[in-house]
């Protein structure tokens, strides 16, 4: 018998043993349910597990699918290196994909969305954040023009589709909202020769770009190795700071297409790419990211994105436009660079002071390898945002311990983004 206690009244309570082979394998699960009325659904694999299993044991949750922390035999910093001076692979998976359409798709989304989809062509991609009435951010993310009525959704948080239903609903939008995450799985092909190695595989009939001429944050329809191949999606998107672009398939063709991928990349010496190398990329690239730059309390404009929201160009009225309007630039937080003096690093959530008073948070920090230097995304009051201005990070109680540094301008690497835009 087990310990007794009060949920059998105190009685003893029988083990029950059950012996498995060997053979079986038992995976973990995290529960997880976007509302609180949902059935709570269990952590899944990608279309690539198989191939990613295989190359790495340190796997890690992330918005309910297992991705790799980093893979054995290479590590974060040789993946981050592969990403900046070849090419490195990456399962995105966890991406949440929403299919919009019907003949109220465009003004729904000049609702719902900061960005001006208006002005979008076919073919064409933007970013854009969805914000509260506050003007704080629900989510940001990726709208992709599929056609004139048609557009795809892809973000973090789940509950971002939730919520884009139920706006629909109250206004009486004639918009249909599908979530498509299980039927389109995604790699991330990302660093300076992955022009190069897609080039190669990728067949794009006569009224489709190819992948030499595919402009930034656009994308093509193309088939994997001829006419005849796997039928993919392929965008000129990444959150890496480098050349790159994503690749989007169905789950029944993701190991083939992940080993097409891999095999040709062999020439370029490519790597696969996990998400401990991903932060460091991300934060090098001053690329926000949810529950560290952005929540319900912190605004585009607070997080580094305000680009995504045209308040001159966009004459409609949208969720959170009011409040948007009436921050003004001089009011606002700024999320900028910090540079550190020493050798210990900060960490999200530390606060950063002058003197005996805070004057912003730390919202990511790594060490960049690429600078030799401990770095931080530090959102600040705007006048202590000034490049130049000298800083400490509070540790401890944040009076007992400080990390002294430099605010620099975003991003740390490559800071005119020639290589992105390349």
């Amino acid at each position: 018998p087990d310990d007794i206690d009060s949920s059998n009244g105190w009685n003893p309570t029988d083990i029950h043993v059950r012996i498995y082979g060997a053979e079986n394998e038992f995976p973990r699960a995290i529960a997880h349910r976007t509302t609180p009325e949902e059935l709570p659904r269990m952590t899944k694999f990608s279309g690539f597990h198989h191939r990613v299993s295989a190359l790495t044991t340190k796997l890690t949750e992330y918005a309910g699918y297992w991705v790799a922390s980093e893979y054995n035999g290479w590590g974060a910093t040789a993946e981050y290196l592969a990403c900046r001076e070849r090419v490195a692979l990456l399962d995105l998976t966890p991406l949440r994909k929403f299919d919009i359409t019907g003949p109220d798709a465009v003004p729904f989304l000049q609702y719902v969305l900061t960005q001006n989809i208006r002005r979008m062509s076919v073919g064409q991609i933007a970013h854009s954040a969805i914000c509260l009435e506050t003007g704080g951010m629900i989510d940001d993310g990726t709208i992709f023009r599929m056609s004139e009525h048609a557009f795809r959704w892809c973000c973090g948080d789940e509950y971002t589709g939730v919520w884009m239903i139920e706006k629909a609903r109250e206004k009486g939008f004639r918009v249909s909202i599908r979530n498509t995450t299980d039927q389109l799985h995604n790699l991330a092909v990302q660093g300076p020769r992955s022009r190069e190695l897609l080039s190669e595989i990728i067949w794009t009939p006569e009224h489709q770009p190819t992948v030499e001429n595919l402009a930034w944050f656009h994308f093509l329809i193309g088939r994997i190795g001829g006419a005849d191949g796997i039928p993919v999606m392929v965008s000129r998107t990444g959150y890496t700071g480098e050349l790159g672009y994503e690749v989007w398939c169905h789950p029944d063709d993701a190991e083939a297409t992940w080993d097409v991928i891999w095999d040709e990349g062999q020439q370029y010496d490519i790597a696969p790419l996990g998400f401990d190398a991903l932060d460091i990329l991300r934060i090098e690239a001053g690329l926000s990211m949810a529950e560290n730059e952005f929540g319900n309390d912190v605004t585009p404009f607070e997080a580094g994105t305000g680009f995504s929201v045209p308040l001159d160009k966009k004459e409609d009225d949208f969720i959170g436009r009011a409040a948007l309007a009436r921050q003004t630039p001089e009011s606002r937080h700024k999320l900028v660079g910090l540079i550190l003096d020493g050798e210990e690093g900060a960490a999200h959530g530390d606060l950063v002071y002058q003197g005996r008073f805070s004057v912003g948070l730390v919202t990511s920090a790594t060490a960049s390898p690429l600078l030799g230097k401990l770095i931080a995304l530090c959102r600040l009051a705007p006048d202590y945002a000034i490049k130049g201005t000298r800083l400490e990070v509070g540790k401890l109680d944040g009076h007992q311990k400080r990390l002294s540094g430099e605010v620099v301008a975003l991003p740390f690497y490559d800071p005119k983004r020639t290589k992105l835009l390349s």
